[in-house]
């Protein structure tokens, strides 16, 4: 019987990693993400991720999940709850590395497989359009022609999904789900396949974990102080109507060395620790 209506919610990067540990759910989504009915994935695999650091103070809040199919195609899947200033450089960074890694020295080109990489944003990172899903790849800029299909982004914006989804894309289901607040929401979306009615049980088992429900509060109080953080270095910047310092603060925050802002702002690195102090 349950005691209260607490909920996870997946945006709070824990609870999304832990969804995705259910093969049921990752099968669903990722046949979503990649266009194709879930019962034609033979199989995912959950590949272990590198974090940087220890819960719950890992730097910047990002976890990503990785994924192997069976035909060998790698997919980086990234929940990003907070604005994240160079998010496209990231991106490219952590897919070219995605891709390069399938190979040893000697081995030959033709081992490389497909990579993907998924970035789940509750921000907006495109504010010139109001699409809210859009798939990524290299192409020729005269003729559009794709040049390669061995590397593709996928940007999820959950902050443009509209109030009422009407389109029947599993994808759109999905960044609906994930965007959800509350039990009553959760369960709406759940009615539409069987995948998602298993995340939004998964879900309910996992608030009911009184562990998992401290691990989560935990991870969601440590995004809370960092939003907070980033917010005061904003005013502290302003106040003194530095742009700089501003800038100093959030590449500080994003868990920056003093050494690298430096050179990012172009400024000397003692400067760099008198701004931060």
């Amino acid at each position: 019987m349950e005691t209260d209506n607490f909920i996870m919610l997946p945006t709070v990067d824990f609870c999304f990693t832990e969804l995705m540990k259910n093969c049921i759910v990752r099968k669903g989504f990722v046949a979503a993400l990649i266009g194709i009915p879930p019962e034609e994935i033979e199989e995912t695999t959950l590949l272990e991720a590198s974090l940087g650091g220890d819960w719950p103070d890992d730097k910047l809040g990002i976890l990503d999940v990785h994924v192997l199919l069976a035909d060998g195609t790698r997919m980086n899947i990234e929940m990003q709850v907070k604005y994240f200033e160079y998010w496209d450089e990231r991106v490219l960074f952590y897919m070219g590395r995605m891709f390069t890694s399938q190979i040893k020295k000697g081995e030959p080109y033709k081992k490389l497989q497909k990579c993907i990489h998924v970035s789940i944003l509750d921000f907006i990172h495109f504010p010139d359009d109001d699409e809210c899903y859009r798939t990524i790849h290299f192409r020729d800029d005269k003729t559009g022609k794709v040049y390669t299909d061995k590397m593709e982004i996928q940007i999820l914006e959950l902050k443009k999904l509209p109030k009422e989804v009407r389109t029947g894309e599993d994808v759109i289901l999905w960044m609906k789900f994930f965007s959800g607040k509350s039990r009553e929401e959760f369960e709406r979306v759940a009615k539409a396949n069987e995948y998602l009615n298993e995340a939004y049980n998964t879900l309910k088992t996992m608030s009911a974990d009184e562990k998992k429900r401290l691990e989560y509060e935990a991870r969601d109080k440590a995004l809370r102080d960092y939003n907070s953080q980033i917010s005061s270095a904003e005013r502290r910047g302003e106040e003194r109507g530095e742009e700089r310092t501003r800038q100093v603060f959030k590449l500080y925050m994003q868990g920056e060395t003093p050494e690298a802002i430096a050179k990012i702002c172009g400024i000397p690195v003692e400067k760099v620790r008198e701004i931060i102090q």
